[in-house]
């Protein structure tokens, strides 16, 4: 009895094997779709974002050319902007709980390339064809790379999905891998830090190097706040977790320090070389805090990591290209340098007063590039006398400027 019952008990078992068996595609599908979902809102929250940013930007070149006596708050434009503004944000935060942390953050380059194709459709200049593609052949092959390098990105992202509970991010937060980690920042943004304040290492790569590592940990926290919010809402509340309060006051205070730095580093550089340089060092050292904390890439093949840092490496090569080719902002330069006044500072030396330099090119009525020309062409200096002042206690201006007459 004992031996006819044994094949009964095996066929019996194996209907219970095989919906076992079908578990883990249904799983991998819903992490891909998952994986979609977040690219799809970081793609949107970004496209949005620049739109945004355009239009407040229109607004005030729009206030600032004509005679309207309005501020900018006050117009439709700026406060449609601003509505654009906090919905892309929006759609970025909530991406951040969908899919791996180092799978969203390089998606940024969508805002590039999105402001690189409005600057080039809302151009307000007359152009050629052949002008237009010689001067926009970089913007255009730029913007090619960056969506090839996104491509590769979404298809060859991380797949690692965690429910963001209270327990897994204080798991997170204390393991050694990020301990050591977080030791490594510290330090380098001590350094950092000493030498922009203390030596007056005013370098770009100084500065965006401290908004990379202040931005690797808002990105975090970031992750951390949107997911233990979307599980909360799912049903399993997490909002009376200590470790919720505590990543939402370090998302806002590195985000703060983070806004204050990118505005000390837009005071000093150009804007593309910002953008360029900033994005490159951000994605970098954001990708290594989410592999480091959140393990994005644990269980990924070879294969996988290496088609993700080359699509990585293509998205940062067309975001170079589209910024490599933006105009820069040139000063005001007056006809008349204000250098022919003594004592007058000027933009030139750092706001020390010298003497003109007749034979620059920048001298005010000669030729250019006249090193070689006799000194009966170099520009006439205007005469300049001393004045005695009978009043002691009344200052006024040393030097007066003499006006000739028709006789003289």
């Amino acid at each position: 009895m004992e031996g006819g019952n044994s094949p009964n008990l095996q066929l019996q078992q194996l209907p219970l094997a095989t919906p076992a068996v079908s578990v883990q595609p249904h799983t991998d599908s819903f992490s891909y779709k998952e994986n979609l979902i977040g690219a799809l809102l970081a793609i949107f929250g970004h496209l949005v974002i620049s739109i945004a940013l355009n239009l407040q930007k229109y607004s005030h070149i729009r206030l600032a050319g004509s005679k309207d006596p309005r501020t900018y708050f006050k117009t439709k434009t700026w406060w449609c902007g601003l509505f654009l503004l906090v919905l892309g944000e929006l759609g970025v935060f909530s991406s951040y709980a969908f899919a791996p942390l180092s799978l969203i953050v390089p998606l940024s380059a969508v805002s590039v390339i999105a402001s690189a194709i409005i600057g080039i459709i809302f151009i307000k200049e007359k152009w050629k064809p052949k002008d237009f593609l010689r001067r926009y052949v970089l913007s255009f092959v730029g913007c090619g790379l960056a969506i090839v390098g996104t491509y590769l990105l979404i298809t060859f992202g991380p797949n690692s999905h965690e429910k963001m509970t209270g327990e897994n991010i204080t798991r997170h937060l204390v393991s050694w891998p990020f301990l050591l980690y977080m030791l490594v920042e510290i330090i380098i943004f001590c350094l950092l830090l000493y030498f922009y304040k203390e030596k007056n290492a005013n370098y770009i790569v100084v500065i965006l190097l401290l908004v990379a590592l202040l931005g690797s940990m808002t990105v975090v926290t970031v992750k951390a706040v949107a997911g233990m919010i979307v599980v909360s809402i799912q049903g399993n509340l997490q909002l009376d977790y200590p470790i919720f309060y505590i990543m939402l006051v370090c998302m806002i205070a590195t985000a703060i320090f983070q806004a204050t730095f990118l505005a000390q580093a837009s005071q000093l550089y150009d804007s593309s070389q910002i953008a360029s340089i900033g994005y490159i060092l951000s994605t970098t050292v954001a990708i290594t805090a989410g592999a480091t904390f959140y393990l994005d890439f644990t269980g990924e093949d070879v294969l996988h990591i290496c088609m993700f840092a080359l699509g990585c490496l293509i998205a940062f090569l067309g975001v170079f290209l589209i910024t490599r080719n933006r105009k820069k902002s040139v000063p005001f330069e007056p006809y008349i340098s204000m250098d022919a006044m003594p004592g007058m500072q000027n933009m030139h030396d750092k706001g020390i007063a010298v003497q003109p330099d007749l034979k620059a090119s920048f001298s005010y009525g000669a030729l250019e590039n006249n090193d070689n020309m006799p000194e009966i062409y170099t520009p006439a200096t205007l005469p300049i006398v001393q004045e005695q002042h009978g009043s002691k206690g009344v200052s006024a201006p040393p030097y007066r400027v003499l006006e000739h007459s028709k006789k003289e």
